[in-house]
């Protein structure tokens, strides 16, 4: 096991070194006397298993807070003087597997450690299943439907900010917008890039092709270049989405409107697809077209599902009007927000950050409720350990 050790303090990287020098199995350690944030943790994309920080500042709390979610293959245990809830809160959602109050004895940071070795070397000897998330493809009958907005932050709210892992796959490879939708960051690469490489292509290569929007929540864009969309092949996106589930909770993909040969390829290997309309007479009619082509290609009807986007009440046509149309009884309907959607677009932030209460972002958590229903459990850990630990310790103070 390697293990790096980074700590402002040169008596603590000889001591901690020393003790854990002392483990069995051995494990290779390499110890840094330096800031967190100074330190280039992987080198040449080698890495270690665990990482053992201590931090001095919120500078280097950020920045094990962004290699953590960066890389959650690795494990890491926290020395730090700062424990407040919020400190605490945020290396949890991070994947921080330990915390330690600083300064600790040699032999506490030792027993940590071992602690997170025997749990890599139980879980490396039982085989694992492989992650089986679910795809879900948002497709417009029309253009200008709002399913990029609805796929968006629909991925956005399944992530829960961190509590589940989600991907953002935006395959409207001439003119996807996807990723601006969630965030105000750049790109760091897309789809096509993926595809030039997909003989190499593994889970790390693929996490580093995507941008981390929010916590759980990373976004593979569609390349800049509308050119580039011909690199992109269909085997390219069988490969992608088969290591994006074994990765993943959810994959919601952004098919865009076109049908070809690749898009054909992500709504295959979708289990739900989501076509998105309104309630116009162009729309319905695209809606009942794309209806037809979804049974020319034998998807079952419980694959397929239709989102009603913009809806009024006063609309002229209605929503038995369209179920009686495409024959169809149940509906996912999104109601009309133009202001809350529009400051959600215009400042790519999501909705349910911009307007939390709105009818559109409750509409929303009740779609995402659907697919992932909350399930209450007894978790434990670092972080309840602590809590509960510091609950003990006021009750005897009072006594």
């Amino acid at each position: 096991m390697k293990i790096k050790i980074i700590t402002p303090r040169v008596v603590n990287a000889e001591a901690w070194a020393k003790a854990l020098a002392g483990l069995s199995p051995q494990p290779t350690v390499e110890a840094y006397a330096q800031q967190l944030r100074n330190v280039n943790v992987l080198v040449n994309g080698i890495r270690p298993d665990l990482v053992l920080a201590e931090t001095s500042g919120p500078e280097d709390l950020a920045a094990l807070e962004a290699l953590a979610s960066a890389h959650p293959e690795i494990d890491y245990v926290l020395v730090s003087a700062d424990l407040e809830p919020q400190v605490l809160l945020r290396m949890m959602r991070a994947g921080v597997r330990e915390v330690l109050p600083a300064p600790t004895p040699d032999q506490a940071v030792a027993t940590a450690v071992l602690r997170l070795m025997r749990k890599r070397s139980a879980a490396a000897a039982v085989p694992a299943e492989k992650k089986q998330g679910k795809v879900l493809s948002f497709i417009s009958c029309k253009g200008g439907s709002g399913a990029t907005f609805l796929a968006a932050n629909l991925a956005h709210i399944l992530a829960a900010n961190g509590e589940r892992r989600v991907a953002l796959i935006d395959l409207n490879l001439q003119f996807g917008d996807a990723a601006l939708f969630v965030s105000s960051e750049p790109q760091t690469s897309h789809v096509a890039e993926v595809a030039r490489n997909i003989a190499r292509l593994d889970r790390e290569l693929l996490l580093s092709a995507m941008l981390k929007a929010a916590p759980g929540l990373w976004v593979l864009a569609a390349p800049e270049d509308p050119a580039l969309s011909a690199e992109v092949q269909p085997e390219h996106i069988q490969n992608i989405l088969k290591l994006a589930r074994e990765t993943f909770d959810f994959v919601v993909i952004d098919v865009g409107r076109s049908l070809s040969a690749v898009t054909l390829q992500a709504l295959d290997a979708s289990d739900h697809v989501y076509a998105v309309l309104q309630l116009t007479l162009p729309f319905i009619r695209d809606g009942k077209r794309l209806r037809d082509v979804f049974r020319s290609l034998d998807y079952p009807a419980r694959k397929i599902h239709w989102v009603v986007n913009r809806y009024e009440k006063d609309s002229q046509l209605t929503l038995a009007d369209l179920r009686q149309t495409l024959g169809v009884q149940d509906l996912v309907v999104m109601p009309n927000q133009y202001q809350a959607v529009a400051a959600s677009v215009n400042q790519g932030t999501p909705v349910d950050r911009i307007a939390p209460h709105s009818p559109i972002t409750r509409a929303l958590r009740e779609f995402a409720a659907q697919l992932a229903p909350q399930e209450t459990k007894g978790r434990g850990g670092w972080l309840s350990n602590l809590m509960r630990g510091s609950g003990q310790r006021q009750k005897g103070s009072e006594v």
